[in-house]
């Protein structure tokens, strides 16, 4: 076969018309293929090593511009880079997406920070007092009510020693005596009986025996008021531990607010740190660490002990008492003008209130319950077998069906609940002598400025009003539809709040943790270069020189979203599995080693 290369060698380096013709090598095509090209490139270890901050997400975000640094006080330049002198002209940057279906790696870090976060405070630390573990503290289940009978796995008794691997033998789902009137059929002709033992993987936990007598659109309003309705059982509990100290003749607390007036308050509040997480029927419900806390008259931020008197008996009756006496109904709507009721579940079904034990052992401890909610953080609707896109009129129609599966059912019914409701008037029915309003009218004079215009209203008096308006603080008008952010939360099923929230004087906030985490891994070799110096001492960031006379400036813009190829994704990730690896294998072995260290040992050393 004949070449069609050129016959005379270019000094251009651009392909030409016979070059073009070559066949590309087929392993460019594949991910093995770019990811053994990009391995064989001179710079290949200096890219592993510019990618190492976002090597293991997902999608990692590309950022180009210029990196200024800058000495403090008298502001000179003393060094200038450029993204396109790196590698791939950008930078990479981690996602730091939390659902684990994302972004594995970006979840997992959330995961520990939420774990750190949670049990900071139970126990104390990163800036939170050790006096704590003084406070009554109880884990609280908050349940939906019900909806509609769907399929469920009962067991009445466990004998498992391990609830997450429970192989114990369940009950009948919904088993009904032949005398009972319920063991028949529902309205629509479908049994209302169910005998299966369902296994703890079975894909109809969670599904309603009828789906046309399920609730689908009570329970999607439910989960819009969720946030509601917890906000007012917390408010109620503080009220009836108020109450409580004024029976035991606990006097109340005069603070001084931020503005310098004085309040007089109860002696306790209660600090959280709730987690939600979607049932299997596609219904929020929230797991909560609750604190008792006191309040100090000074410093109106401090974590106190509460009096005495306050135990954890008194806040297991203060939740119970609130979460059966708060309820209220939705605002109107055009389907249902007298609202939807917005209330828990049955208390001796919708919850479970724990007290934490904070020595480690029993049946709920921190430890656990930290873990716990920090592994459902990462999670959303997945259970119930939908993944978390948000929707538009172009998409809905591809998860919304009113004659579908229960998800499909639940989207449909947020889209047609939260549809709008003030609509203008349609031409057919507008009087026939509207018209617009013109662009032009007959020449005029401004009797304000004097402007000549044949604009209706004066240009320069618009601009005038328009730039006073920009000036002053915006207000945001009251939404006329309260049901609107249904269409917007879609795809969560009407959820729209954060999945891990948390009292402000309950712990730390994630920003100090990212930001410990930076200073830490910017100092690393600084920080390796102190721990050899002194064998045998673990220093931390905390112990770190604050003395840094120069400061990064970045004006940097968005690049992209994603790695260039699949091959770098497939090396990237592989390089940060095998730190993942590396690090889990080197805290389980410190763990060991600390777990078999002789009493009277330091475990630093």
């Amino acid at each position: 076969m004949a070449s069609t290369l050129d016959l005379t060698p270019r000094t251009a380096l651009a392909r030409g018309v016979g070059s073009n013709a070559d066949t590309i090598p087929v392993y460019d095509y594949t991910a093995t293929g770019s990811a053994f090209t990009r391995a064989t490139q001179p710079d290949y270890f200096g890219w592993l090593e510019h990618v190492r901050a976002a090597a293991g997400c997902t999608r990692p975000i590309r950022l180009a511009g210029q990196l200024l640094t800058v000495e403090q006080g008298t502001g000179r330049v003393l060094e200038q880079r450029h993204t396109d002198a790196m590698p791939d002209a950008a930078i990479y940057t981690a996602c730091g997406n939390r659902r684990a279906t994302v972004c594995p790696a970006c979840a997992h870090t959330y995961q520990r920070d939420a774990y750190q976060l949670l049990r900071a405070g139970l126990i104390g630390g990163k800036g939170v007092p050790d006096t704590v573990t003084q406070h009554p503290a109880v884990f609280a289940t908050f349940t939906a009510p019900s909806f509609g009978t769907v399929h469920v796995r009962a067991v009445k008794r466990h004998t498992c020693g391990n609830r997450k691997r429970c192989d114990c033998r369940p009950d009948p789902c919904h088993a009904r005596r032949a005398s009972d009137p319920a063991a028949g059929l529902c309205p629509h002709g479908r049994p209302a009986v169910c005998w299966a033992r369902h296994e703890p993987g079975d894909a109809m936990l969670g599904q309603p025996l009828c789906l046309d007598c399920y609730d689908h659109t009570h329970q999607v309003v439910w989960n819009l008021f969720s946030g509601e309705l917890w906000h007012r059982t917390k408010q109620a509990a503080e009220r009836w531990l108020a109450k409580l100290a004024r029976r035991r003749g606990i006097p109340r607390v005069q603070v001084v607010t931020a503005s310098g007036n004085t309040r007089t308050v109860a002696p306790v509040r209660l600090s959280h740190g709730k987690v939600a997480e979607f049932q299997a029927r596609g219904a929020v419900h929230f797991h909560a660490l609750v604190r008792l806390d006191g309040v100090h008259p000074e410093e109106s931020t401090a974590v106190i002990p509460p009096p005495a008197a306050f135990t954890v008996a008194d806040l297991d009756d203060a939740i119970r008492a609130a979460v059966e006496q708060v309820a209220f109904t939705s605002p109107s709507h055009l389907d249902r003008p007298e609202g939807w009721s917005i209330a828990w579940g049955d208390p001796g079904k919708g919850l479970d209130i724990r007290p934490i034990n904070l020595t480690g052992d029993g049946d709920v401890t921190d430890s656990m319950v930290a873990g716990y909610l920090a592994k459902y953080a990462t999670k959303s609707t997945e259970v119930t077998g939908h993944r978390s896109v948000r929707l538009d009129a172009d998409s809905i129609g591809d998860y919304a069906d009113p004659d579908g599966d229960h998800t499909a059912r639940l989207i449909n019914a947020c889209w047609h609940t939260g549809r709008p409701t003030g609509t203008p008037v349609p031409l057919s029915q507008r009087p026939r002598d509207y018209r617009p309003t013109p662009g032009f009218v007959d020449r005029w004079e401004c009797p304000d400025c004097g402007t000549h215009t044949r604009y209706a209203a004066c240009p320069v008096c618009v601009a005038q009003r328009q730039a006073a308006l920009d000036t002053q603080p915006a207000s945001r008008p009251q939404a006329t539809n309260p049901y609107a952010r249904l269409r917007r939360w879609a795809h969560m099923l009407g959820f729209g709040g954060h999945f891990l929230t948390k009292a402000r004087r309950y712990s730390v906030t994630f920003q100090l943790l990212r930001d410990t985490r930076v200073s830490f891994r910017r100092h690393e070799h600084e920080h390796q270069g102190q721990a050899d110096e002194r064998s045998g001492t673990l220093r931390a960031v905390d112990h770190l020189d604050e003395d840094d006379t120069t400061l990064i400036v970045g004006t940097l813009t968005f690049a992209g979203v994603g790695w260039h190829t699949s091959g770098d994704a497939l090396l990237a990730n592989t390089a940060a599995a095998m730190a993942r690896e590396q690090r889990s294998t080197g805290r389980e072995e410190l763990a060991h080693e600390l777990g078999t260290t002789p009493a009277g040992l330091s475990p630093a050393a």
